[in-house]
């Protein structure tokens, strides 16, 4: 089950994983830290007592964790539940997490670590402008395509390009790998105005719980790739003073927003997808009926 941020999945997925007697696993890159709780939206303690779910606060923010780890951490843990349970329920937002789940990704080369020096040694002294011309110069794919606002990422798109000579988007494009489960895709979506009011109402409420507070406390860790994240780097910006609480609030508003479209432009590209209005309360029949086909 999958959709942009603040359409429902947390709820829908409880519903469904309720309906069919079984659990979630979890396809966010981010709710998966221990450290990370308001600024990801990550289910509450009610909604974690409903439904066993896994990949949900299990790591710690200095963990390498990326695509290619999660296909294979899902596949094992997928192997161990099908032993008890006919249907599992995955949700989350990280549209690469459920295609390396789904497909199959192809492993990245290794890079020299020279290569990796320098580029980071260059982004610290220029910035993320000159991160974005480099990309624009050497990875036209990424640079249409990617996270142009996300340093690590952005860094770790550049010395691929430079180290291997191909785009990194190239490693992710691997034909479809065989699975011993069958898929059934449903995305949950929202008219666009609705799903902008929703985001900016989650916003405001998550500095109402404690957001600010949260990404205080992280800030000794703000180079961690895991903090590249919507919520936490503005935030960092205003504690640095460069920008006002307001402008970071309203920062963390429009950043949620634009990933919200990036999500949507990814999912809308997968052609096995069932759409659903996630305002509706038609999601139990229309999987009842995939789930029969």
């Amino acid at each position: 089950m999958a959709g942009p941020t603040a359409v429902g999945k947390t709820a829908h997925a409880i519903e469904v994983a309720r309906h069919f007697n079984t659990v979630i696993l979890s396809a966010d890159s981010r709710q998966c830290f221990k450290e990370m709780n308001i600024g990801v939206a990550r289910p509450s303690v009610e909604e974690l007592s409903q439904v066993p779910h896994y990949f949900i606060a299990s790591h710690r923010i200095q963990d390498d964790i990326n695509a290619v780890w999660y296909e294979h951490y899902a596949l094992n843990l997928l192997s161990e539940l099908f032993l008890k349970y006919d249907t599992v329920v995955v949700t989350g937002g990280t549209g690469l997490y459920i295609k390396a789940l789904t497909e199959g990704l192809d492993a990245i080369p290794e890079v020299a670590a020279h290569i990796r020096t320098q580029v980071v040694s260059e982004y610290e002294v220029k910035g993320i402008n000159w991160l974005q011309e480099q990309l624009q110069q050497h990875d036209p794919l990424f640079s249409s395509t990617g996270e142009m606002q996300n340093p690590q990422r952005m860094m770790r798109a550049l010395e691929v390009v430079l180290g291997t000579g191909q785009s990194i988007v190239s490693f992710r494009n691997s034909g479809r790998r065989p699975r011993p489960f069958r898929t059934i895709q449903v995305g949950l979506e929202l008219p666009r105005e609705k799903l902008y009011e929703r985001i900016n109402m989650r916003v405001d409420l998550m500095m109402q719980a404690g957001q600010e507070e949260e990404a205080k406390q992280l800030l000794p860790y703000k180079y961690l790739n895991a903090l590249q994240t919507v919520g936490y780097r503005e935030l960092f910006d205003y504690f640095e003073g460069t920008i006002s609480r307001e402008e970071a609030i309203e920062h963390i508003k429009q950043n949620t927003r634009r990933y919200a479209k990036r999500q949507m432009t990814w999912f809308k590209r997968q052609a096995e997808m069932h759409w659903i209005d996630a305002g509706e309360d038609k999601i139990i029949p229309l999987v009842e009926k995939l789930v029969g086909k």
